[in-house]
């Protein structure tokens, strides 16, 4: 239970670290750091919502390239702003006439005379005084303002400009615009700062001054549209309440920061049916036009101020020199500014603001989706992939659902902080899990690659399935081999001496049939027992296999020659040691054999057993290496002549009926000398004799050959028999017992 227990302490301890990704990102959210990824995320809302239609009529009248060159060099002639607010009002019947700059004493120029300048002004101040729905601009230095010194400083609440005896007054209209008891001033101030981008999107809508409250432009212009004056707001730290004279609340706004408002953007700037304008030029000139005598002409003049009918009139800036331009939600290039001031009154009449979630709902919402989500990325098993499909559908649903609230609803859910930290921590997370998955996977071959072979392993980790029972067919090459006398062995070492003895020969022998791609089965004692061709599929299996028994006969003949030099370790017999090994190819079961709580992946079928009749028969033979007829075809087939067969028999192995060819692997090309070459030429020559049943010229033969064997007993170590000393015997086996003149040269084996 400890090791449970263990894994489970770190897996918490995991998750502990990986939740410091998470909350890293909410204290970068917490001091606006990913402020400008959520105004990106936010544009993509306003853009996946499209425009929506105003609750009110508002037109633009441009100060725009036309109407600069009217009204000639600055500063422009207030007069002009005089008659076209007068005949916008009295002759378009609009309700009121809202002007986005200030007329400030600064826009006087010395090139004008102050006696020249006052006229224009006193003409202005009568059109004004005449109309209070006429809204003259009012400016602080601008949004930045109060953080630099020199200039006048908006009196933000959350900036600590809570005592209005001290607050800065903004840049008013120039006297005599405005006096004691004419001229409405409204604030043209945006709060840039609290949203920290380029796009204006939150606006004062209030300044606390020693005498008066200044209040926005837009909220001066809505208390026109609604009939109210001042004295119908009223405020708290949430909501600016616009109150009828009954008590009843005609608008209520929440505020932010106990006096900021989020404008909520209509439509692009340059729609013009949600957004109508007219240059201040041509308003200039169909008003001269009124005075025409020719009909058409005053007709033409009266129809084009029609379109002011019932508007809310917003005169600005629109040319690019004169710089009062910034981006929208809607547009990536800047556009002029006045369209703010529309679209803040839109917002208010229509009553859609935007809404918040909460910081502590925020990043409870981004720790809650970010568990889940980078909980279902690190589970392992066979759903792994359907839980990560599953994951990234989850994900997709919270954006998609983010964006349909604020379609809907107005509702700005927080993408930029959950996402992000979503990302990272699974990205974090899987590589944890990958670096783990691949400490696990090492430690799983380390271990299993001990009993089984490492390509098993190999294949059974990558499969990431669970091993079942059960098997397939396959062709494959098994591989037996057994050392010759071990029993003696037994008795003549004492056990610390065997183990040690059989672990150094068992190493070498299996690191050989590993190296040329064979798959360990067992070892049943001192035998090996191996395949070639499965788990992994091998073209040149058989090849494969007779070059690895070869490999084992020249590493077993330095293990002797280095255990001859360690004499005073290891007696004789372990000098003189030789292994058999028997090898078939053909179609067998391959898969994993057994109970359902232990199995071994093995092999089975009537051709491994007529491998294990290859390693055992060989003895009869005095072969060290006899393969089936099969596995000399497929060698040939993919190895050439690299490896040297020698026929030695048709025999027909205890246990089955059906006669086999069998083969002797005299070794590899490269290390067969020429004597061995003569011996083979003998012998072949001989065995044509033998299935003649000539026994008499076949012996002589096959004494001939038997001077010429590689392995000739009491020279060679280990050695007692050599094929052609077994096939003298055989003449002479033969001679007394023939088989008849209708015999196929089979001989059936009496002996497994």
């Amino acid at each position: 239970m400890a090791e449970p227990k263990k894994r489970s302490v770190l897996s918490w301890l995991r998750w502990l670290l990986l939740l410091v990704i998470p909350t890293a990102w909410c204290v970068l959210n917490h001091f606006g750091l990913l402020e400008v990824l959520e105004n990106q995320a936010l544009n993509l809302r306003y853009r996946f919502r499209g425009e929506i239609p105003a609750p009110v009529k508002i037109v633009y009248v441009d100060v725009d390239t036309r109407a600069i060159q009217e009204m000639g060099e600055r500063p422009w002639n207030r007069a002009d702003f005089a008659l076209a607010a007068q005949t916008v009002l009295e002759l378009g019947k609009a309700k009121a006439v809202g002007f986005d700059f200030v007329f400030s004493d600064y826009g006087a120029s010395k090139m004008v005379a102050r006696t020249e300048l006052r006229k224009r002004n006193i003409e202005f101040a009568r059109v004004i005084n005449r109309h209070p729905e006429i809204v003259l601009g009012a400016q602080y230095s601008g949004g930045q303002s109060y953080l630099q010194e020199g200039q006048r400083k908006f009196p933000l609440l959350r900036a600590g400009f809570s005592d209005r005896t001290k607050n800065d007054l903004p840049e008013l209209p120039q006297d005599p615009l405005i006096g004691p008891t004419w001229g409405t001033v409204g604030l043209i101030d945006v709060d840039y700062d609290y949203g920290r981008d380029e796009i204006p999107r939150w606006v004062p809508l209030f300044a606390e001054t020693p005498n008066p409250t200044y209040y926005h432009l837009a909220l001066k212009l809505v208390l026109i549209e609604l009939g109210l004056d001042e004295s119908a707001v009223h405020r708290t730290n949430e909501t600016l309440d616009l109150v009828r004279p009954d008590g009843s609340v005609a608008v209520s706004i929440p505020l932010r920061e106990r006096q900021l408002l989020e404008v909520n953007w209509f439509s692009r700037w340059e729609n013009p049916d949600l957004n109508p304008r007219a240059s201040l030029a041509d308003v200039l000139l169909y008003q001269r036009d009124l005075a025409s005598n020719q009909p058409e002409v005053h007709a033409a003049a009266v129809e084009f101020f029609k379109q002011f009918n019932g508007a809310l009139v917003l005169v600005g800036p629109v040319d690019p020199l004169l710089q009062d331009l910034a981006p929208t939600p809607f547009n990536d290039s800047p556009v002029p500014k006045v369209g703010l001031h529309g679209n803040l009154i839109k917002t208010i009449l229509a009553g859609q603001y935007l809404r918040r979630v909460s910081e502590p709902l925020t990043v409870a919402l981004t720790f809650l989706l970010t568990l889940i989500i980078a909980g279902l990325c690190v589970t392992a098993g066979v759903k792994s992939v359907r839980y990560k499909v599953f994951a990234g559908l989850l994900l997709g649903a919270f954006i998609a659902f983010a964006f349909v609230l604020f379609k809907n609803h107005n509702l700005v859910l927080p993408l930029a902080m959950p996402v992000t930290s979503v990302f990272t921590t699974s990205f974090a997370a899987i590589i944890w899990q990958l670096l783990d998955e691949e400490k696990q996977k090492g430690r799983i071959k380390n271990m299993f690659g001990t009993y089984v072979s490492p390509d098993l392993v190999n294949r059974m980790v990558e499969s990431g399935e669970t091993p079942q029972l059960g098997g397939h067919d396959a062709e494959i090459t098994a591989y037996f081999s057994d050392i010759q006398s071990f029993s003696t062995f037994s008795e003549v070492l004492g056990s610390g001496p065997l183990v040690e003895l059989m672990n150094e020969y068992l190493t070498a022998c299996t690191d050989i049939v590993q190296e040329e791609g064979g798959t360990l089965d067992k070892y049943i004692g001192d035998a090996v027992v191996a395949m070639f061709g499965a788990p992994i599929p091998l073209k040149d299996h058989a090849y494969r296999a007779c070059v690895a028994s070869q490999r084992v006969h020249l590493k077993l003949g330095e293990l002797r020659a280095k255990w001859q030099g360690e004499a005073a370790k290891w007696p004789e017999i372990v000098w003189r040691m030789q292994t058999r090994i028997g090898l078939n190819t053909g179609v067998c079961m391959i898969g994993n054999m057994g109970s359902r709580t232990r199995f071994n992946y093995t092999m089975m079928g009537d051709n491994v057993n007529l491998a294990a009749r290859m390693e055992s028969g060989a003895k009869a033979y005095g072969a060290y290496t006899m393969v089936a007829e099969a596995t000399k075809l497929a060698c040939e087939q993919h190895g050439g002549d690299r490896v040297v067969f020698r026929y030695l028999d048709k025999i027909v192995v205890k246990g089955r009926t059906i006669p086999v060819p069998i083969y002797e692997i005299v070794g590899l090309k490269e290390n067969v000398v020429p004597q061995t070459l003569e011996c083979m030429d003998l012998f072949a020559q001989g065995i044509a004799r033998y299935l003649a049943q000539d026994w008499d010229a076949a012996e002589a033969i096959f004494r001939r050959s038997a001077e010429l064997e590689p392995n000739i007993p009491g020279k060679t170590p280990g050695v007692e028999k050599n094929p052609s000393l077994a096939l003298i015997a055989r003449c002479e086996y033969m001679r007394s017992h023939p088989p008849g003149a209708d015999w196929d040269g089979v001989f059936v084996m009496k002996e497994k």
